[in-house]
């Protein structure tokens, strides 16, 4: 998983309320495992007309918004079933921090175990930052200080300090475990010298 640290770019603004985790990424893309590849097909029911052809009016499809790292978007942000490829989508797109009011808990743990930097933040706040997007302006976040840099102004945000020394530090869920890797072998030893039966073929 990369690392988190700071990031800057134009955000794009997504002003829609309850965007579940199948308008992310449609049911049909899931019989994949691989994390890679679903950028392409990312809200694609609005993204694409019945004929497959981008539709101009969507945020993303536009120019600098297809680039964004940032995307903010309305209240309860990834609620739906919890399916883990909204954020490979998210990610594979190129958006690394999402911007709500509020999020579905499940997508919201998912995308710290991603690589994703989800923040929650007043929609007062969220008006702000969309003027700065609307206007084609970069915004920058600070993971470590957890702040939102925008012209002359900041924002604090809140983070969990485990899930941020994940992000800083790029560690999923298989990385964590790694790292306990000297515990689990002289566990694995110590248990064979006790119940050496258990480990007969």
């Amino acid at each position: 998983m990369q690392k988190f640290n700071t990031l800057k770019s134009i955000p794009a603004y997504l002003p829609i309320v309850n965007i579940d985790t199948d308008m992310i990424i449609p049911k049909q893309f899931l019989k994949t495992i691989k994390r890679t590849g679903l950028g392409k097909n990312l809200f694609f029911e609005m993204r694409y007309d019945d004929q497959g052809k981008e539709i101009n009016d969507f945020v993303l499809n536009q120019n600098p918004y297809d680039s964004s790292k940032i995307l903010i978007a309305g209240k309860n942000f990834g609620c739906g079933s919890s399916r883990e490829h909204a954020p490979w989508a998210l990610l594979d797109f190129g958006i690394t921090c999402v911007i709500s009011s509020s999020y579905a808990d499940i997508f919201y743990s998912n995308c710290f175990k991603n690589g994703i930097l989800p923040i929650i933040l007043e929609e007062e706040k969220i008006k702000e930052l969309s003027e700065y997007a609307n206007r084609k302006e970069e915004i920058s976040v600070d993971l470590n200080d957890e702040k939102i840099v925008y012209g002359n102004n900041e924002i604090k945000f809140d983070v969990d300090p485990f899930k941020k020394k994940c992000l800083l530090e790029g560690l999923d869920d298989i990385a964590l475990s790694l790292k306990k890797s000297e515990k689990i072998e002289s566990f694995e030893t110590d248990l064979k010298n006790k119940k050496p039966w258990i480990f007969n073929d």
